[in-house]
C-alpha cells in the first residue's frame, strides 16, 4: 500500500458549524471501497499544549477540573491551545502561568500527536518544565481549578490505574516515566524523581 496516496475522494465539503475555536465539516465522499458515503470532521484553530510540570522534590503539578464535554471532574497537567502563528512553547508558558501561577526555567519538548485522528484535525505539543517558581496564577473565566502536587511515581501509578485518563495528561506522564528508563532526563528532573 503506497501510504503517501488518499484513498478518499472528497465530492464535496460544507461547514456545518464554526465559532472562535473549531469548524465542524461535512463530507460528501467516495471511500477507499468504492462507495459513497460522508464524513464529519473537526477542525481546531489552534493548537494543544500540555505540560508536565517537576518541581524539585520530584513532584507533579496537576490541575484538577470539571470538564463540560465529559460532564465529570478530570485530573490534568496544565494544558489549554494556543495560535498556531505562536511558537507551542510560549502557549505551553502561558498555561503554566495563568493556570498554576507557575514559571520554569526549564524546558524541553518531549512529544508531538495527534490528538483524536479519527473525526478531529487537532495536534498536540507537549513540554517538560522544571526548576519552578511561583507567580501570581490567572485562570480563564470558565476554569475553576484546583492545583495540587503530587509524587511524580504516584500519579504515574494513578494512569495506570486508569484514574488519570485525559489523553494528553496519559501520554505526556508516560513519556516522561520512558525518558527516566532510558536515562534521557535532564539530570535535575531525574534526580528530583528518584533515577
Amino acid at each position: 500500500m503506497d501510504e503517501a496516496k488518499n484513498p478518499w475522494r472528497v465530492l464535496s465539503r460544507a461547514i456545518r458549524y464554526e465559532n472562535d475555536w473549531v469548524r465542524v465539516d461535512h463530507h460528501e465522499v467516495v471511500t477507499p471501497a468504492g462507495g459513497a458515503g460522508v464524513y464529519g470532521t473537526v477542525h481546531f484553530k489552534n493548537i494543544a499544549t500540555g505540560v508536565v510540570p517537576i518541581d524539585g522534590e520530584g513532584n507533579v503539578v496537576l490541575v484538577g477540573q470539571y470538564r463540560f464535554p465529559l460532564g465529570a471532574y478530570s485530573w490534568e497537567i496544565p494544558e489549554g491551545g494556543g495560535s498556531r502563528d505562536i511558537p507551542a512553547l510560549d502557549s505551553a508558558q502561558r498555561e503554566l502561568r495563568e493556570e498554576c501561577g507557575l514559571v520554569a526555567n526549564g524546558w524541553t519538548e518531549i512529544l508531538n500527536m495527534d490528538i483524536s485522528n479519527s473525526v478531529t484535525d487537532e495536534r498536540g505539543t507537549i513540554f517538560l518544565a522544571w526548576n519552578l517558581s511561583t507567580t501570581s496564577a490567572q485562570p480563564d473565566e470558565t476554569e475553576q481549578l484546583q492545583v495540587v502536587r503530587k509524587p511524580f511515581w504516584e500519579v504515574v501509578a494513578r494512569v495506570k490505574r486508569g484514574e488519570i485518563r485525559d489523553s494528553m495528561s496519559v501520554a505526556g506522564l508516560l513519556r516522561v516515566a520512558f525518558m527516566a528508563r532510558e536515562g534521557e532526563l535532564p539530570e535535575q528532573v531525574a534526580k528530583a524523581i528518584g533515577i
